[in-house]
């Protein structure tokens, strides 16, 4: 029995080290596990979402869905993998989509109104592939170990940037219907939408720069 969990435990390292994590950061960790009779299959730290879902006390263990195992640990780290790798695809998707909506807004402020039905489409699929790219992130399995770097990394510096684009993406869509004819509104709108447009692109660029 010892045995599998060695190979099972193996098998997740390797999974761990191809989703762009250094396998020197979980040497140490990995081999506390190893040589531990009953391992730990869940990380110390997990944000709130991921506890409600995969939490030890989670729905999905709860209801027996997904049962707290090391056999389904490894399943769940390749479909963290897949997960995450979809959350960058739709985030540079939407990035594209609130560059154009943003020069449209601009044409939109200065008058030119035969592109408000357009402006508001894309306001819509936009504010979709933007939610759907956060829940894929919020509700993914967690790792298999917290990383814990001092000091202010791309990830954690990343995660800050989100506590500024979601709420501002909330207030430019609470306020995009009724800002017409109101220009309290309008300013608001504008102002969240920038807000929203700047910090999400510096999101992206702690991503896309390691450091």
């Amino acid at each position: 029995m010892l045995q599998l969990k060695r190979n099972i435990l193996l098998s997740l390292f390797a999974i761990i080290s191809s989703v762009n994590c250094s396998a020197q950061d979980f040497t140490e960790e990995f081999e506390n596990l190893i040589n531990t009779e009953k391992p730990s299959l869940l990380p110390e730290k997990m944000i709130f979402s991921q506890r409600i879902l995969w939490g030890e006390k989670g729905l999905l263990r709860k209801t027996g869905i997904v049962k707290l195992s090391l056999e389904n640990r490894e399943k769940e780290l390749v479909v963290r993998e897949r997960m995450l790798k979809a959350h960058q695809i739709i985030g540079y998707i939407t990035f594209a989509g609130m560059i154009y909506q943003g020069i449209l807004g601009g044409k939109l402020y200065n008058g030119d109104y035969s592109v408000y039905e357009t402006h508001k489409t894309l306001g819509k699929i936009v504010t979709v592939t933007y939610f759907t790219g956060a829940g894929l992130s919020l509700f993914t399995p967690p790792p298999l170990v917290s990383r814990k770097k001092e000091g202010l990394s791309n990830i954690r510096l990343h995660k800050i940037l989100a506590n500024v684009h979601v709420p501002a993406m909330i207030v430019t869509n609470i306020y995009a219907d009724k800002q017409q004819g109101n220009k309290s509104y309008k300013k608001i709108h504008k102002a969240s939408a920038y807000t929203a447009v700047a910090s999400y692109t510096l999101a992206m660029v702690t991503i896309i720069f390691d450091f």
